[in-house]
């Protein structure tokens, strides 16, 4: 497996192996198909910040017992001390839940559409997932407003506030907080699943765009982290609040134009604290 650079990616592909071996004996016959899904598979990995993430379809019924089950193996393969290891990230469901006919598993809908789009099969019988539905635009851009006051919003304020506590938290959560809301933009704007690579190209090509020093800096970063932190603090400092203002201000007009009133307003109450 390699990345978009060309460079061989076998500890992370490891992680995948021992991960699927380890769902398969959980799961047994019930595992009917594991794929590779975000960066290892539509390319860009970095061993440096990449999360791993895996995708299980598991056979219906949904028993009560499943997602005990996987986060418990989920829990098993993260522990086992590598960096990579400690990265993984699960994704689940069955065909019924995955197609919305009933509820369960943990498979948000920008994931759903990457599984669809680019999952690369790892085990098991690729049609399984036959019949998927693609998530509509209105749920994707929803679902990751929803991700993003939460995680972004709640979550990462005074780090994106301020620029020194935020690279003391290392590079793969500098790179993570520039990128999210410019991989955020390119799937509202085009119903797609950004890759950094794709999502920063489209954002630095926008003539509206703000912030595209950063953006450009931390795409690079990924690969290559900053070597002055002075001066990678001092562009931050300039430039990642107006880049969610930027973000936060789109959204808002999404959001209202979508009817999803309390979202908008809570869009615009972050808004708010990041102008203060």
């Amino acid at each position: 497996m390699t990345d978009s650079t060309g460079a061989c990616a076998p500890g992370a592909e490891l992680v995948l192996a021992e991960a699927v071996a380890a769902y398969g004996v959980a799961l047994g016959d019930r595992l009917l198909a594991a794929y590779a899904l975000g960066s290892l598979a539509h390319g860009g990995f970095s061993e440096l910040v990449s999360d791993i993430d895996v995708g299980l379809i598991v056979s219906d019924p949904p028993l009560p017992e499943d997602a005990s089950v996987i986060q418990q193996v989920a829990d098993a393969e993260t522990g086992k001390g590598s960096a990579l290891h400690a990265r993984l990230s699960v994704f689940w469901g069955t065909p019924a839940t995955l197609r919305g006919e009933r509820a369960g598993g943990r498979f948000p809908a920008l994931d759903r559409l990457d599984l669809i789009e680019n999952g690369r099969l790892l085990a098991g019988a690729d049609d399984a997932r036959t019949g998927l539905p693609r998530p509509e635009l209105r749920e994707l851009i929803v679902t990751g407003a929803e991700f993003a006051l939460d995680y972004l919003g709640r979550g990462a304020i005074e780090e994106i506030r301020s620029p020194e506590l935020l690279i003391a938290h290392g590079v793969r959560r500098v790179t993570k907080l520039v990128l999210f809301p410019v991989r955020f933009l390119y799937t509202a704007a085009t119903g797609r699943v950004g890759t950094n690579d794709v999502a920063a190209t489209h954002y630095l090509g926008d003539e509206r765009a703000v912030g595209t020093e950063l953006v450009a800096a931390a795409l690079a970063w990924r690969t290559a982290p900053p070597t002055d932190e002075v001066a990678a603090a001092a562009l931050l400092r300039g430039q990642i609040v107006p880049l969610y203002l930027h973000y936060v201000a789109d959204h808002v007009t999404r959001l209202d134009s979508l009817g999803e009133a309390e979202l908008a307003e809570a869009f615009r109450a972050w808004q708010h604290r990041l102008d203060r």
